[in-house]
C-alpha cells in the first residue's frame, strides 16, 4: 500500500511533461519560432536599413528569386538577307538588353539578365533569370549534392569494409580516418586554403614535383572553373570519416554466420558483398545518403572561409546567400525567402526518405 502513491506519481502525465518540457521549449525557441518568423517575413519587404515601413508584398520575393525565362535570338541579316558577321567572323546577334529593358513586346523578360546560353544551329538560346546570383547558388548547391552524396558514401563504404577486420592495430587506422571529423570545419577550411594556394600551395608544389616541373601552378580557389570542385574535394575528405563510422556500425550488425555459409558455398569476395553485405546495409544506405544530402544542402562554412562566394559568384550556395542577404545586405525578406525555399527542398527529401523506408519495410 505504501508503494501506491509513488507508482501513481510515476504514471502521472505531468512527470513526462516535466521531463520533456526543457527540450520542447528549446525546440520551440530555436527552431519553430525562427521558421515562423522567416516564413512570415518572406512575404514582406522587410529591410533593417530601410526607413520605409514593412509592407506585405505577397509572392514577389519568390518570383524575384525563381523568375526565369528563355529568349531565342536569330542572327542579324543585311538588306540582301545575308548573315551579318562581326570583325572576328562570328555571327552578329541583337543585344539581349534590347529585349529585357522596357520592351513592351517582351514584358515577361523585363529586368532579367543572362544566366545561361548556348548555340542552336545559327540561333542562340538564352536562359534569363531575375536573380542570376541566386540561380547560380541554387545550381551550385544541387551540383554539390549530386557529386558529394555518391562519392562520399562510396568512399566511406570502401573504408568501412577495409577496416572492418580483426587485425592488430586496425583501431589506429579508424582513428586516422575519423580525425578530420573532430577538427573544426573552419580550421579544416583554413588548412585547405593554404593547400590550394596558387603561389606556394602544397598541392601545386606536390604536382610540380611529381611532374618534374612540367605542371604549371593553378590558383585553385581563384579560378571559377576549379573553385567549386576544389571545395567539393575538401568536403568529401572532411566528412568521409563520419559516414565511415555509420557504415561500420551497419557492417557489424550482419551475422557472421551468413559469411560462413557463403564461404561454404564457394562465393567470391564480390558475391559475398553483393548478396550478403549490401542487402544487410540497405537501411544504413538510406540513412547515409539522406544525412550526406542534408549536410551538402547546408554548405556554408567552407564557402565563407575559403572563397566568400567568389570568384565571380562561382561558389555561391543557398545557405551562403541566405546569410549574405539577411545579415550582409540587411535584406531580411530576401534571406527569409531563400530559407523557406531551402526548407521546402529539405522537406521534400525527408518525405522521399520516409517513402523509401516504408516501401522497403513492406
Amino acid at each position: 500500500m505504501k508503494l501506491t502513491p509513488t507508482k501513481s506519481l510515476q504514471n502521472h502525465p505531468l512527470a513526462g511533461w516535466s521531463l520533456a518540457g526543457p527540450a520542447i521549449f528549446l525546440i520551440t525557441l530555436f527552431l519553430i519560432v525562427p521558421f515562423i518568423l522567416a516564413f512570415t517575413l518572406s512575404f514582406t519587404n522587410q529591410r533593417l536599413i530601410s526607413p520605409n515601413p514593412t509592407e506585405f508584398v505577397g509572392m514577389r520575393n519568390f518570383e524575384q528569386l525563381l523568375g526565369v525565362g528563355t529568349l531565342v535570338l536569330q542572327p542579324e541579316t543585311d538588306e540582301a538577307g545575308a548573315l551579318v558577321r562581326d570583325a572576328t567572323g562570328e555571327l552578329s546577334y541583337p543585344r539581349v538588353r534590347d529585349y529585357t529593358r522596357n520592351n513592351a513586346d517582351y514584358p515577361q523578360l523585363d529586368g532579367k539578365r543572362e544566366w545561361l546560353s548556348w548555340n542552336w544551329g545559327d540561333a542562340k538560346v538564352y536562359v534569363l533569370a531575375s536573380d542570376v546570383v541566386f540561380m547560380k547558388a541554387l545550381g551550385n548547391t544541387f551540383l554539390f549534392v549530386l557529386f558529394v552524396a555518391p562519392i562520399q558514401a562510396g568512399l566511406a563504404l570502401l573504408l568501412a569494409v577495409l577496416i572492418n577486420q580483426k587485425l592488430k592495430g586496425i583501431n589506429i587506422f579508424r582513428a586516422i580516418y575519423f580525425m578530420p571529423v573532430v577538427v573544426s570545419i573552419v580550421v579544416v577550411s583554413l588548412l585547405w586554403r593554404f593547400i590550394y594556394s596558387g603561389q606556394s600551395g602544397l598541392l601545386n608544389n606536390m604536382l610540380g614535383f611529381l611532374s618534374f616541373g612540367a605542371f604549371k601552378p593553378v590558383d585553385w580557389l581563384g579560378n571559377p572553373a576549379t573553385a567549386l570542385w576544389s571545395i567539393l574535394a575538401m568536403s568529401v575528405w572532411q566528412g568521409v570519416g563520419f559516414h565511415m563510422v555509420i557504415w561500420l556500425s551497419g557492417l557489424q550488425t550482419i551475422p557472421a554466420s551468413l559469411y560462413e555459409a557463403a564461404d561454404i558455398e564457394g562465393a567470391t569476395t564480390w558475391q559475398k558483398f553483393r548478396y550478403v553485405t549490401w542487402p544487410g546495409l540497405r537501411n544504413t544506405a538510406v540513412l547515409i545518403l539522406i544525412v550526406i544530402t542534408m549536410q551538402a544542402f547546408s554548405l556554408f562554412s567552407q564557402i565563407d572561409v575559403m572563397t566568400g562566394g567568389g570568384p565571380v559568384d562561382s561558389t555561391q550556395t543557398m545557405v551562403f546567400q541566405a546569410v549574405e542577404r539577411g545579415y550582409g545586405q540587411q535584406n531580411i525578406a530576401g534571406g527569409s525567402a531563400i530559407s523557406v525555399i531551402l526548407f521546402l527542398i529539405v522537406l521534400t527529401i525527408s518525405m522521399a526518405q520516409r517513402y523509401l523506408t516504408r516501401e522497403r519495410n513492406r
